[in-house]
């Protein structure tokens, strides 16, 4: 589990956090719903030792490998499908099981026969489906999904959250997703930090497990409406 225990940060003279806490639960998915810069990559950026705090404590992280899954693919346009999962694997498994473990993903997020394509032969909704088979391939124990479903539509999006259920219930691992749609939230997540203000604060911890979804999603609407 990691900890952010009492932190305080400020960029400039903005305080976007002041004594501020949070966890990230094992194995589960935690998500950060709330407006768009209210403070919630910083948080993640955080966790995930990017950003360094001004005081504070951040607990956990001995042990963390980190993995992403940003709101644009970032791939490698000049390599292909296989060679942008490869790219991130070469510094961490011998050629022969990185071609297992390589065509395993691309199998299983549906990109069989377009191993050899380039990003710019797909379409952006392809391209997401490498960045997620990327972030799974590498071994890591905590991916940060910073609003990987933003700008795609309906149809795309659901098929995306069921490609990331289905991989993340073949490798579990903790997850810190970011979002502020209140679908997404509901229906990925083991539990919803709901956050707004300025220096951040948390308004509400909703625990899915204990929580109807369309109460969630009744309760996240009332907070930004």
């Amino acid at each position: 589990m990691i900890n952010l225990v009492n932190i305080n940060k400020k960029f400039a003279d903005l305080e976007i956090l002041k004594n501020f806490s949070i966890s990230f639960e094992e194995n589960k998915i935690s998500c950060l719903f709330g407006p768009s810069g209210v403070g919630k990559t910083t948080i993640a950026n955080i966790a995930s030792k990017l950003v360094l705090v001004d005081n504070g404590e951040v607990t956990g992280t001995e042990k963390a490998v980190y993995s992403y899954v940003f709101q644009e693919p970032r791939l490698l346009e000049w390599f292909s499908v296989y060679d942008n999962i490869d790219f991130v694997l070469k510094d961490v498994y011998d050629i022969e099981k990185r071609v297992n473990i390589i065509n395993n993903y691309i199998n299983m997020v549906e990109l069989n026969g377009y191993e050899n394509y380039k990003p710019n032969a797909l379409s952006g909704g392809m391209c997401q489906r490498v960045s997620l088979a990327r972030a799974f391939a590498y071994p890591s124990n905590f991916l940060i999904l910073d609003e990987p479903f933003k700008g795609l539509d309906i149809k795309l999006k659901n098929e995306m959250i069921f490609l990331f259920k289905k991989l993340w219930s073949e490798s579990k691992r903790t997850v810190l997703f970011i979002t502020h749609d209140v679908d997404e939230a509901v229906t990925l997540s083991d539990s919803i930090y709901i956050i707004k203000n300025k220096p951040v604060e948390i308004m509400e911890k909703i625990v899915m497990n204990n929580k109807d979804k369309e109460e969630a999603k009744k309760l996240l609407i009332s907070y930004y409406t």
